[in-house]
């Protein structure tokens, strides 16, 4: 496909439209045909400057779907499963929660992007670059930016299990590569890798908390720092003006809310008070937000565990009920069995919505807007279900525009992920990472570096790689397209050589010398990495 431009412009839209391999799998729209065939040549770079706002644009749905929705809904169901809470990505008080919920939170768009681009050939360059790419950044900018911020002495043992686990997931990948092909026994071996190394996780924090006697001891030299229970309202203090000021406006009577009422102010994404406060761009970037999250709150269900009513509204999870499953069958499989018709009469979508409308209809009148019933964690789980097909239909299109881009400029695949999409995929954690440094938990920050992207490697692969086996072809080939991705794996697999060897030499004492040299060393990378996409390496 990447040939359309060799041609006449006046050829391109019939060579768009006459060649298979132009073919976009998945999706709501057709790009390719969108740029080659509705715009004029002449028009091709507004053409992109659309898309290119477009892509912005996705990105911020992927951020707001998994931060606002996904990751509450998740905790909301770690909690309902009595698993405890902690801040931290990997907590020795939860061990389990850190490195299986929090880590699938915070790696949903990775994980989901992978899983979308593995189901095509043509694509899965993408995927390889997106977590190769992303994982070098993270463990060369992000690592390398929290010890410029804040100087500290790394957690030792935590660091090395997790340099050595991603070091190995590292060179599974490089094996597949070589080979060519990842088959069953490869696939099972990256998740089967993810559960030994939450079960060394979990082993490792129940010997040293043997060790220490059950007591919540001072951080040591190895142990990330992470503020306990009764420390988190103070390291939350920033937050409590706010709480205050919200007191402020509550009536001294109780009064009952109408539904409609109700409704209203539960389908508001504005503050209006914080709206007042808050600078120029902020209020900027919150309006670009606002239809996304007025979307999602119209489909998605939040379960609250902090707040007394667990945040049931009544007349609004109601509605949930109706369009959190019309919303599931219409994005799976871009809408394929939504539109489905029964016995060629009846469309699929037809029969949700009145099976769902039923059924909001006595969860309406059997239910009160002050207290919730007691099957309220249900929502929970349609929530996640609901935010899951909303971050994978995102994920879909984020893909399927990456690759139109790859086309109108003629680049492959790899370098695309590892620019654009590890780049909108990273900067979530980089902004976290970084403000986690600043407030005074930099090892906490830096554990997160190593320790999140395993889980988006191991499970990205062998997941994605996984749901596209069939009976009749128990394998994905991995045909790499262009010797970018020998030098991707091989800058991945080297900086977490770099960081195995000078981190314990510098007895786990991290400054800026170390973070220059890890920012110094992406910048190299990426001269090399575009130099070699380029042809002039």
């Amino acid at each position: 496909c990447w040939e359309v431009r060799k041609h006449n412009s006046s050829e391109w839209c019939h060579f768009i439209r006459s060649n298979p391999d132009c073919q976009l799998d998945g999706g709501f729209l057709d790009y390719l045909n969108g740029v080659f065939c509705v715009f004029p040549p002449q028009l091709l770079p507004l053409a992109v400057t659309l898309y290119a706002l477009w892509l912005l644009y996705l990105f911020i749905i992927l951020g707001v779907t998994a931060e606002k929705f996904f990751c509450p809904n998740l905790s909301a169901i770690s909690t309902n499963l009595k698993l405890s809470h902690n801040v931290a990505v990997f907590s020795l008080t939860s061990p389990l929660h850190g490195v299986t919920f929090l880590a699938f939170g915070n790696g949903a768009p990775d994980v989901f992007s992978a899983v979308v681009a593995f189901s095509d050939p043509r694509t899965a360059g993408l995927a390889i670059g997106a977590i190769f790419g992303a994982g070098v950044f993270v463990t060369t900018v992000v690592a390398g930016g929290i010890a410029l911020v804040k100087p500290f002495t790394a957690a030792s043992r935590p660091f090395l299990r997790d340099v050595i686990f991603y070091m190995a997931a590292v060179f599974l990948t490089f094996v597949v590569l070589y080979l060519g092909r990842i088959r069953l026994g490869e696939a099972l071996a990256y998740l089967g890798l993810y559960v030994f190394y939450v079960l060394t996780v979990v082993l490792c924090t129940w010997i040293h908390r043997r060790q220490r006697g059950d007591g919540l001891a001072p951080p040591g030299p190895w142990e990330p720092e992470m503020p306990t229970d009764v420390e988190e309202p103070e390291a939350s203090s920033t937050n409590m003006p706010v709480a205050r000021t919200g007191e402020e406006y509550r009536p001294l009577l109780p009064s009952r809310e109408t539904s409609l009422r109700i409704l209203t102010t539960a389908l508001s994404p504005l503050d209006y008070r914080k709206w007042r406060r808050k600078p120029w761009y902020w209020r900027l970037f919150k309006a670009f937000k606002v239809p996304v999250e007025l979307v999602l709150l119209l489909t998605v269900p939040i379960v609250d565990p902090d707040k007394d009513d667990l945040n049931w509204k009544r007349p609004l999870n109601c509605l949930h009920v109706l369009t959190s499953p019309l919303l599931c069958i219409l994005t799976l499989k871009s809408g394929a069995y939504g539109l489905y018709q029964i016995q060629g009469i009846f469309p699929v979508w037809g029969l949700v919505t009145l099976v769902a409308s039923v059924l909001a209809l006595i969860i309406f009148i059997t239910t009160s807007n002050e207290e919730p019933p007691k099957y309220h964690c249900v929502f929970a789980f349609l929530g996640f279900l609901a935010s899951a097909m909303w971050i994978n239909a995102a994920a879909t299109e984020l893909v399927n525009i990456l690759r139109t881009l790859g086309v109108i400029f003629q680049l492959s695949n790899t370098v695309l992920g590892l620019t654009l999409l590890a780049w909108g995929n990273s900067i979530g954690d980089t902004f976290s990472d970084l403000t986690m440094a600043r407030q005074g938990y930099p090892r906490m920050a830096f554990s997160a570096c190593f320790g999140g992207i395993i889980f988006n490697i191991l499970v990205g692969v062998g997941l994605g790689c996984l749901l596209q086996m069939t009976s009749s072809q128990p394998l994905v080939k991995l045909e790499p397209d262009s010797p970018l991705v020998w030098v991707l794996a091989g800058a991945l697999g080297l900086s977490l050589v770099f960081s195995f060897l000078t981190v314990p030499a510098q007895c786990f004492q991290l400054g800026a010398a170390y973070g220059a040299c890890l920012i110094a060393y992406y910048l190299l990378f990426l001269c090399v990495a575009l130099l070699t996409e380029f042809r002039v390496i």
